[in-house]
C-alpha cells in the first residue's frame, strides 16, 4: 500500500471551479447524455496542474473544510481505492484528497455530514481491534476493516451506513481522478490529439460491436 504523500500542488482558483462545474453537469445528465462531455472533460483536465510533477515553489494546499486528521485519512484511504499501477500514479499522486476537501466545502450538507461520520468509523473500528487509528494501523490491519464496508453484498447489517460512506468515498475518489489530467490520459482518451492519419474504427471493435 502507498503512504499518504504530502501534495504542494495548489491548482489555480478559476480552473478548479471549471473542473467543479463539469463534475456537477455530469453528474445531472443521464447516461446517455454523457458522451459528449469526454471532450469537455479532456480539455479541463489538459489545462490543470499535473498533480504527478514536482513543483518547486508552489503553495501547500490550504485545508478547505476537512481537519488535518481527516485529511491524511482520506489520502491514505483513497490510495486503497486507486492504487498505483503500471499505468498511472495513485489518487493521492492525481491530487484526489484536494478534489475531495474543494468538493467537501463546496457540497457540504449531508454528503459532509456521512464522510466525516465514516472516516470516525474507520478510527472508532480501528481502536476497537486493534487498539489504534485508522491512520497507525498496519496495511493488513487496514485491510481487514476496508474489506468489512467494501463488498456490499458480504456486510454485516450493524455496518450498513459504514458501507454507505465507503460507495459514497469511492464515487468522490474516482471522480477526483478521472477529471484529473493524469486520469485523463489513464482512460486514455484519444480525442484533442493531432492524428497523421485516419485509419478508421479497428476491425476487432466493429467487430465485438456488431458493425
Amino acid at each position: 500500500m502507498r503512504g499518504i504523500e504530502e501534495k504542494t500542488v495548489l491548482p489555480n482558483r478559476t480552473l478548479r471551479f471549471q473542473r467543479r462545474a463539469m463534475l456537477k453537469m455530469m453528474m445531472t445528465l443521464p447516461i446517455a447524455g454523457l458522451l459528449p462531455l469526454s471532450s469537455l472533460a479532456a480539455e479541463v483536465a489538459q489545462s490543470l496542474p499535473d498533480a504527478s510533477a514536482t513543483h518547486e515553489g508552489a503553495s501547500p494546499w490550504k485545508l478547505r473544510i476537512l481537519t488535518p486528521h481527516e485529511w491524511a485519512t482520506v489520502g491514505v484511504l483513497s490510495d486503497w481505492v486507486l492504487p498505483a499501477d503500471e499505468i498511472s500514479g495513485s489518487a493521492t499522486d492525481a491530487g484526489v484528497p484536494e478534489f475531495i476537501d474543494d468538493w467537501l466545502d463546496f457540497q457540504r450538507g449531508d454528503l459532509l455530514a456521512e464522510i466525516r461520520e465514516g472516516l470516525a468509523w474507520l478510527d472508532v473500528e480501528c481502536n476497537r481491534n486493534y487498539k489504534q487509528n485508522f491512520l497507525d494501523c498496519s496495511s493488513t490491519q487496514q485491510q481487514q476493516i476496508l474489506d468489512r464496508i467494501a463488498w456490499p453484498e458480504n456486510a454485516a447489517p450493524q455496518d450498513a451506513r459504514a458501507v454507505r460512506f465507503f460507495n459514497q468515498f469511492r464515487d468522490l475518489t474516482l471522480s477526483g481522478f478521472y477529471t484529473s489530467e493524469m486520469g485523463v490520459r489513464d482512460l486514455p482518451y484519444l480525442g484533442n490529439q493531432p492524428q497523421a492519419e485516419w485509419r478508421g474504427c479497428p476491425t476487432a471493435v466493429l467487430a465485438k460491436l456488431g458493425v
